[in-house]
């Protein structure tokens, strides 16, 4: 049975940390990003004023930004990890700027990243790092790898020392302890990935969980993998590291697919990449003494199933090797109950100076109005905690 402790329901917990005026902000906000035509048009317009020099900056700060980012610096970042620190609530720092790649920019996201390791070393309220692996190493080369051709020397040179980033990173994170995510990224890349994180795992695992790699289970093939890893780090001896996600690119994997005229990798209807997610997290928590996971999910039904399958097992709350996570600024319902109830949850916390990180904010906007009742869910919570603090 689920803790009675717990309801995912109960808005006064998950707002707790939000005065009334942050309330009717995160409202309005919420109504626009369910607007599609204006989540659509909304990209192009701002970046042409940002591109043009109009003053927007001061309004994207005070809306989208405030919402889903936690400052454009670490530093800038500390009132908001303190925050949520306080409500049991742990951050994870993602340096969210996109769209460039050359080595300069791709050293500069490497020493950023060390810095968010540097950051977790020294605070409890930050457990884990993550980054991004085309955020240290051309698109390209990764997708050379992944499809087996052969590198130029000059190719091969900045492949490695993309490898030479990474491992450096989890060293880091191993010494520091601190535990660290790979993010997953497009099918096509995504082999060369799992290498790279397998190979992070087995060289600093050997005593608990600290690399984590991600597991997109809107793919059909993703839990014979999770599954298939797991076999290899019991053969060889470390401990896996997972991080559970249903998946973001779905519309460009089909269209890419279809394009290309290959099957398509994504799960033919959700109800399929509902039964994987979930039979995933059982997998996960059958097998917790040697695997360390982390539902990264928006998901009420699946993170009532970790809490079920982990009382059935016997696991309790504060376990290590279990972790919830959310986006900072969605299912605050999810996140803070959770923590209240005493589970490790974590939200991810992007940050970077405002202009780098409207890519990754447009983005997100875009995949709120993809997911089914998401953002309706957030406003209903919203509207709920407005008219209990009204009545009280």
């Amino acid at each position: 049975m689920i803790s009675p402790k717990i309801s995912f329901d109960n808005t006064e917990i998950a707002f707790k940390g939000k005065s009334s005026k942050d309330l009717e902000r995160a409202y309005w906000l919420f109504k626009i990003i369910s607007s599609n035509f204006l989540t659509n048009v909304g990209p192009p317009i701002t970046n042409f004023a940002l591109n043009v020099g109009l003053p927007i900056t001061g309004l994207i700060k005070a809306t989208i930004f405030k919402q889903f980012c936690g400052g454009e610096t670490i530093a800038g970042c500390t009132p908001a990890i303190q925050q949520l620190g306080k409500s049991a609530v742990g951050t994870i720092l993602d340096y969210s700027v996109e769209g460039e790649d050359t080595e300069e920019v791709f050293d500069a996201t490497f020493q950023e990243v060390l810095r968010t390791v540097e950051a977790a070393k020294n605070n409890p309220y930050i457990p884990f790092s993550v980054f991004k692996p085309t955020g240290l190493g051309k698109f390209e080369l990764f997708e050379k790898v992944n499809a087996k051709e052969p590198l130029t020397d000059a190719e091969q040179a900045a492949y490695q020392r993309m490898l030479d980033r990474t491992d450096r990173i989890c060293r880091a994170c191993y010494e520091a302890g601190v535990k660290v995510l790979v993010d997953a990224e497009h099918s096509w890349i995504q082999d060369a990935i799992d290498d790279i994180a397998r190979d992070m795992m087995q060289r600093y695992n050997l005593k608990q969980p600290i690399v984590y790699n991600t597991y997109q289970l809107y793919r059909h093939d993703k839990l014979a993998s999770l599954k298939a890893d797991f076999a290899y780090a019991q053969e060889v001896g470390f401990f896996l590291g997972a991080k559970i996600v249903r998946g973001a690119y779905m519309e460009i994997e089909r269209a890419r697919a279809l394009e290309k005229g290959y099957k398509s990798p994504i799960q033919p209807t959700k109800e399929a990449t509902d039964a994987d997610y979930n039979e995933a997290i059982k997998f996960c928590v059958t097998h917790i003494d040697h695997i360390g996971f982390m539902a990264g999910t928006h998901n009420e039904a699946s993170s009532k199933l970790v809490i079920d399958e982990m009382v059935k097992a016997g696991v309790e709350a504060n376990n290590d090797h279990v972790y919830f996570a959310q986006l900072l600024g969605m299912s605050d319902n999810l996140s803070f109950n959770l923590g209240e109830a005493g589970f490790n949850v974590a939200k991810y916390m992007p940050y970077g100076p405002v202009k780098a990180v409207m890519p990754y904010l447009f983005r997100r906007a875009q995949e709120n109005t993809s997911v089914a009742g998401q953002t309706g869910r957030e406003l209903s919570l919203i509207i709920k905690e407005k008219n209990r603090r009204k009545n009280s």
